[in-house]
């Protein structure tokens, strides 16, 4: 957004960690929101994935949430699908609430927007391309389930956050197309493909690996911002996919 334009909206992301304040960060994903609408950030400092190391950085929570309101944001995201998956979704649905009453904001989870893009596109069975160690991703099985989605398959490569965030930009999005493609062929009846996780940056996969197997590829980057183009924030976006084109 220019020093000349006044922002439409505001809303707040809280990041796991430090250099992943926006997720999907990459060059291409800067065109998903309008430049009126913008984008604060600020950083929950999760040290791994673990059940323990998230308990640990939720004690921050309402700090970063009272920053961010402070700051103008009219809604606060929290990122970060591990943050989710090992909260629980029950525990997930109670914070947001939580955080409306007592912030008076509404607010948002990583995990709840990619399930409420699975319900608005009628996702029903997903294949998961993971890179995730089986903690995590047992974690995200239930979680799915939780809110009536089964997962099919679910593909890993044992990382924790600490591999996660060393990942270079090229790195990531080859590991997208890798195992976004190794779980379409493990379960090429799925209804849908996802790609969790922020740091791997999969967006610019999204289009192509939508193409190849006819069905709508889900990233924590493309359910945020769908998010605001459900509400009627920000217009639909075409190019990047079915979900953000399908207000």
């Amino acid at each position: 957004m220019t020093a000349q334009t006044t922002p439409s909206y505001t809303w707040g992301v809280i990041a796991p960690a430090r250099g992943d304040e926006t997720g999907d960060a990459s060059p291409q994903s800067e065109s998903l929101l309008p430049p009126d609408v913008l984008t604060l950030s600020n950083v929950l400092g999760i040290e791994d994935y673990t059940s323990q190391g998230v308990e640990d950085a939720m004690g921050r929570y309402a700090g970063c949430v009272q920053d961010l309101v402070s700051r103008g944001a009219q809604r606060v995201s929290l990122n970060g699908i591990p943050i989710s998956v090992q909260l629980g979704r029950q525990r997930i649905l109670e914070l947001i609430e939580d955080t409306e009453k007592t912030m008076g904001v509404p607010g948002d989870t990583a995990g709840e927007a990619v399930v409420a893009a699975m319900h608005h596109m009628g996702v029903k069975k997903i294949a998961v391309g993971s890179r995730w160690a089986n903690q995590v991703n047992d974690a995200l099985i239930k979680y799915l389930d939780h809110a009536g989605i089964e997962v099919l398959t679910m593909t890993s490569r044992g990382q924790w956050a600490q591999q996660a965030f060393s990942m270079s930009f090229e790195m990531g999005v080859k590991l997208a197309f890798e195992l976004g493609r190794e779980a379409m062929r493990q379960a090429p009846q799925a209804d849908a493909l996802f790609l969790p996780g922020g740091a791997w940056r999969p967006l610019p996969a999204v289009p192509i690996l939508e193409e190849d197997y006819d069905k709508p590829v889900f990233t924590n980057g493309n359910t945020r911002a769908w998010r605001l183009i459900h509400d009627g924030i920000a217009p639909p976006v075409t190019g990047w996919g079915r979900l953000l084109a399908t207000p």
